[in-house]
């Protein structure tokens, strides 16, 4: 029988495709996304052999950019951006000027239009999100005040870039471009009528959605349906990317964004987060596969000088950016080295910009594969920045006077104020992490008026608490010369309120070594941890789910105790 089945045998081959150069991938100890790029490249028309259609998979890569960008607003924190935005969000925006002005005057050496150029510098400057995460995860890193940056950082250039994919259509005929529909406005009334529309559809999400998504997703997990919950969720996700861009004329991209965003917002927002990873992760598949299909391989013989440019720009030029704007703020040459490796990569977002470019007629089709190039080569090469940076480190700090002040530069953060009252000196509570668990510890410490020191990693935090009078060090106290900063010598209890168990032992060994009779309390959300923590004898163990439990069978016996 002749059936159509071009939808079947385009998923079939992309998911095949992807699964096996994507393991190939891995084995390498690359980013899976390389795989599913070359999975692409392979069913695309530059190659010989089955060729997919390129319709149905752009279609089905709208629906990966939809997801991708829900993924990233369910995961969007307001609060971890505003903990280290003095150097996040300028950082982020030099950072991408810088490699975006780069862009530009590669591209004009080439003879490329000013819009081009734009369009592609602005391709080359922001980081993927997939890459990024994955990098901070496997060197547990994520937990860290350098991973927190690098994430703040990174969320910047992603809201900067939905900015972008927000204007680029109404400036598309300025840009040299095709404009999406004729129009005798000036182009200063289309950008206002743009920005209008999409300032009502962000009211509309904040004020309606805000309340109405919630509210229906706590109504259908009532029905104890797993199948509709997970159907809410992607519906929602879906029918509001769809509905922005046929009611306000927004991105699918914005709209699946603040979908996120506000489902973040529901206490379900974890489950539906968990929910729809699966298919989020099977549509971005198909979305990296379908952006392999633009790319034509014959780039990398016919101008391996221009993808030269191009890489040296990601990798080179933005880490240069990025580490000159993290030492500018006085942070120490490892996290310079770390934002800037972190950095050094081009993915997703880059695809989905210069997709519009191409397809807006801004960006011609040579400059997308040479953005794909530069994203197959830096995503590849980030793991091997990652595994240099400590010997570089230390190479250059070997070598150069300036590299070993940088690396021990004098933090004003880093030792007590000598105006510090001597009641916080001697026999005071040293409370390492401030977050969730030790904010509510150091109130009722406060509350009882015992006198305590906060160690904490975040340089914006300590300025804070020092500003409201509390009496704060910062750094990592897994080295000892934070707790001794800390006067743990002095100390009467040590309280680690950091959910991360890594360092405790380095902790521990410094407090009981400067004053061993000190009392150790320590927080875990592992069991296993939580047993070999007492097991070592290292002091009072807390397990989250434990001491949870504890408190609920209280409150339970009491309901039932006589009267």
């Amino acid at each position: 029988m002749d059936h159509n089945v071009t939808l079947i045998s385009t998923i079939a081959a992309g998911f095949g495709l992807a699964l096996i150069f994507g393991f190939i991938a891995e084995r390498f100890k690359l980013s899976a996304l390389v795989g599913y790029l070359v999975a692409g490249i392979l069913i695309g028309p530059a190659t010989p052999g089955f060729v997919a259609d390129a319709h149905i998979a752009s279609q089905l890569s709208e629906i990966g950019v939809m997801l991708l960008m829900f993924g990233v607003g369910l995961h969007f924190s307001v609060d971890d951006l505003l903990s280290v935005k003095r150097i996040a969000i300028p950082g982020a925006i030099v950072q991408m000027s810088f490699a975006t002005v780069l862009g530009m005057y590669v591209a004009n050496t080439w003879g490329w239009t000013i819009g081009e150029g734009l369009v592609f510098g602005l391709s080359l400057s922001c980081a993927s999100t997939v890459v990024l995460l994955k990098a901070l995860e496997s060197r547990n890193l994520m937990q860290s005040i350098n991973g927190k940056i690098t994430i703040g950082w990174l969320v910047v250039e992603d809201l900067v870039t939905v900015l972008v994919l927000v204007l680029l259509p109404p400036l598309a005929s300025l840009l040299g471009g095709t404009a999406i529909e004729s129009s005798t406005a000036s182009i200063w009334q289309t950008i206002g009528m743009t920005l209008l529309q999409v300032v009502a559809f962000i009211v509309i999400m904040l004020v309606v959605a805000k309340r109405l998504l919630p509210w229906l997703l706590w109504h259908v997990a009532k029905t104890g349906s797993r199948e509709l919950f997970t159907l809410a969720v992607i519906s929602a996700a879906i029918g509001i990317a769809y509905g922005a861009a046929a009611l306000f004329s927004v991105s699918f991209a914005l709209g699946a964004f603040f979908a996120g965003m506000v489902m973040r917002e529901s206490e379900f927002s974890h489950r539906a987060a968990q929910e729809s990873l699966p298919l989020r992760d099977a549509f971005a598949v198909l979305f990296f596969v379908s952006v392999g299909m633009l790319f034509q391989p014959s780039v990398l013989l016919e101008k391996p000088m221009s993808v030269l440019a191009v890489v040296t720009v990601i990798i080179v030029g933005k880490s240069i950016a990025a580490m000159a704007i993290t030492l500018a703020f006085r942070y120490p040459l490892n996290t310079a080295l770390i934002v800037a490796a972190s950095l050094a990569q081009i993915g997703e977002f880059s695809f989905i910009l210069a997709g519009l470019g191409v397809a807006l007629g801004i960006l011609p089709a040579e400059g997308m594969s040479l953005i794909l190039a530069g994203a197959l080569i830096s995503i590849a090469i980030n793991p091997l920045l990652f595994s240099l940076i400590e010997p570089f480190k230390t190479w250059l700090v070997g070598r150069s006077r300036l590299a070993s002040e940088l690396e021990k530069r004098a933090d004003p953060y880093a030792e007590l104020p000598m105006s510090t009252e001597r009641k916080y000196l001697e026999g005071q509570v040293v409370l390492v992490g401030y977050g969730r668990v030790g904010r509510r510890i150091a109130n009722e410490l406060k509350a009882r008026d015992i006198p305590f020191v906060v160690a904490e990693q975040n340089r914006e935090m300590v300025e804070n608490l020092r500003k409201k009078g509390v009496p704060a060090v910062c750094g990592n106290a897994a080295e000892p010369s934070v707790l001794i900063q800390a006067h743990i010598a002095n100390a009467a209890m040590l309280v680690v309120a950091t959910p991360d168990t890594i360092d405790v032992r380095k902790m521990v060994d410094t407090a009981k070594t400067l004053r061993p009779e000190i009392s150790i309390v320590l927080r875990t959300h592992n069991e296993d941890e939580s047993e070999l923590l007492r097991k070592d004898n290292l002091g009072k163990v807390f397990y989250g789910e434990e001491e949870l439990a504890i408190g609920m069978s209280k409150f339970i016996v009491n309901q039932f105790a006589p009267k």
